[in-house]
């Protein structure tokens, strides 16, 4: 994404490469903290059923840490640069 901030053309970029971006010359966000930009994540383990290789029991742990509260509040804690 960096990369295609240089290009000096309008760019969809998220919040997190844009703070991270140091090249910012004289670009300018003209639109942020709108609804439709809204990037939602999601986390689902994968089915040994179908791939042998999957862990379900370790990929198992993981959605419920990301899903429960430890993991919520790491999510929620984060910031960029700190």
């Amino acid at each position: 994404m960096g990369p295609a901030l240089n290009i000096g053309a309008y760019v969809l970029a998220d919040c997190g490469t844009w703070l991270n971006f140091k090249n910012r010359a004289d670009l300018a966000v003209l639109v942020e903290v709108d609804k439709r930009w809204f990037n939602p994540y999601g986390v689902m383990r994968g089915s040994a059923a179908k791939h042998s290789q999957v862990k379900t029991a370790e990929g198992q742990k993981f959605v419920d840490w990301v899903t429960g509260p430890a993991g919520q509040a790491v999510i929620a804690g984060y910031k960029m640069g700190g």
